[in-house]
């Protein structure tokens, strides 16, 4: 390392930032995180920096001066002006405080780090300057990894360990403090039940140390998305690295699992179409009978699970057992579809109305009456309808629509193997047949209130 990473204690202490223009306030910016009190060097200040002295967190000095520097945590030079920032180096260093003066490394005592901020709790990454675009995205894979309010589970153990210490063994507090950060008690913190996690560990101290037994499971139904894995949410990333076991079927793409705690066990549960060798009933079932041992189940989906994901049948057995059960939202496909390609589901004026339905029933239900919502101003989603792509336009046809109203057709949206195509309600059946589309497949049929609205899809590829 040519640099050393440390963190500088800013708590009654002064940062100075020479410099009024932009420069100067991106780094108050980035000191703001911080508790310390920043001195402005310049003769005029610009809004954003003008709004921090006159709120009293920063101070504005027009003097620039070696005593300006004296005891300062650090210095920030950053005028715009190359000369003036080395000459105000030179000042600065005449104090004897790190340094760092924007754009010019030769100058620099110090650089600033990526950071990835869940105070207490921050991550600092550098590459010493050589890789600035891979240590951002470095940061954003840290920010989907880390959940946003991991540091107030860091803040409450910070104020509960002086009872720790008087209360729980010296021998069981290592036991104690792995309980609280990397178990149930984390998961429950992180998925937003901070009261629960909190009275848990303040039970668990006043009993002097970790409960021996495990707590009950948890069953997350995540929605993978449709595809790519970097539509998941930063909910979903965390309830994979958090998972036991992972239940998976084909229509989850391998990238998404890849994002799962390497350890977490991987269970395909095999549903494809008209050949279900895990029923239903047998899934809902095992992720049930998991959590009871007191695992972390994630019953993935791809897609929204509540969104034909048939997440009501695993949501009523779980809670039929007493478990804990989440269902964390995840893009739906016709969404991603309508981003494929480039348009909107909705336009003022033309289209106030958007359906979501399927042209496919249950092996035990008649096939849906899928056109009974679309009219005038609607854009209709149609889920698993490429088999009822004919029945699908002769009902809209019957309903009015007009035949060269405008349909986009997405097979294997944000995949790879995406295909995206543009048709005409009329020639639907001919384009699925022609394409040898059977499934994996979103129907957007646009019927604006006008003739005059209607306008052909943009395509972006093909």
């Amino acid at each position: 390392m040519k640099s050393f990473p440390m963190f500088i204690r800013t708590t009654d202490r002064r940062v100075v930032l020479v410099g009024g223009g932009e420069q100067a306030a991106q780094k108050a910016r980035l000191l703001l995180k911080t508790d310390a009190m920043l001195d402005i060097v310049a003769m005029t200040l610009e809004d954003e920096l003008q709004g921090l002295v006159e709120t009293g967190r920063a101070r504005h000095v027009t003097d620039l001066s070696a005593d300006v520097f004296a005891d300062a945590a650090m210095i920030f030079i950053g005028t715009g002006c190359p000369g003036f920032d080395a000459a105000a180096h030179a000042v600065a260093k005449s104090a004897g405080c790190p340094v760092n003066v924007v754009d010019q490394p030769d100058l620099c005592d110090m650089t600033t780090p990526a950071i990835v901020d869940r105070d207490p709790i921050v991550v600092a990454i550098g590459s010493e300057g050589t890789a600035p675009v891979l240590t951002r995205d470095i940061k954003t894979r840290l920010e989907r990894m880390l959940p946003a309010n991991l540091g107030g589970l860091a803040a409450l153990a910070g104020r509960l360990r002086p009872s720790v210490t008087r209360k729980v063994p010296r021998d069981d507090r290592r036991a104690f403090w792995a309980w609280v950060f990397k178990g149930d008690v984390r998961a429950q913190w992180t998925r937003g039940a901070e009261r629960d996690a909190a009275r848990a560990i303040k039970d668990a101290i006043a009993a002097g140390g970790a409960p021996k037994a495990r707590d009950g499971g948890h069953i997350a139904l995540v929605g993978a998305g449709p595809g790519a894995r970097d539509h998941l949410t930063l909910r979903a990333v965390e309830r994979l690295q958090e998972a036991d076991v992972i239940f998976y079927d084909r229509l989850v793409d391998p990238e998404v699992l890849e994002l799962a705690r390497r350890d977490a066990e991987r269970v395909f549960v095999g549903k494809h179409v008209g050949a279900h060798s895990w029923p239903q009933d047998k899934i809902s079932a095992t992720i049930v009978a998991e959590a009871l041992k007191g695992r972390a189940v994630v019953r993935l989906k791809s897609g929204d699970p509540g969104i034909f994901g048939r997440a009501d049948e695993e949501l009523s057995a779980a809670r039929a057992a007493g478990v804990s059960v989440e269902l964390v939202p995840g893009v739906t496909a016709a969404c991603a579809a309508a981003a494929a390609f480039g348009d909107s589901l909705t336009r003022r004026g033309a289209v106030d109305t958007f359906v979501i339905t399927t042209g496919t029933g249950s092996a035990d239900n008649d096939l849906p009456d899928c056109t009974r919502m679309t009219g005038p101003g609607t854009t209709t989603a149609f889920y698993m309808s490429a088999r009822q792509a004919g029945r699908v336009s002769r009902k809209l046809l019957d309903q009015g629509v007009p035949p060269h109203s405008p349909v986009k057709l997405c097979v294997d949206v944000s995949k790879p193997t995406e295909r995206l195509m543009a048709t005409s309600v009329a020639e639907l059946p001919d384009v699925v047949a022609s394409c040898e589309i059977e499934s994996g497949a979103i129907i957007l049929v646009d019927w604006p209130r006008s003739a005059a609205a209607l306008t052909a899809p943009h395509l972006r590829s093909a």
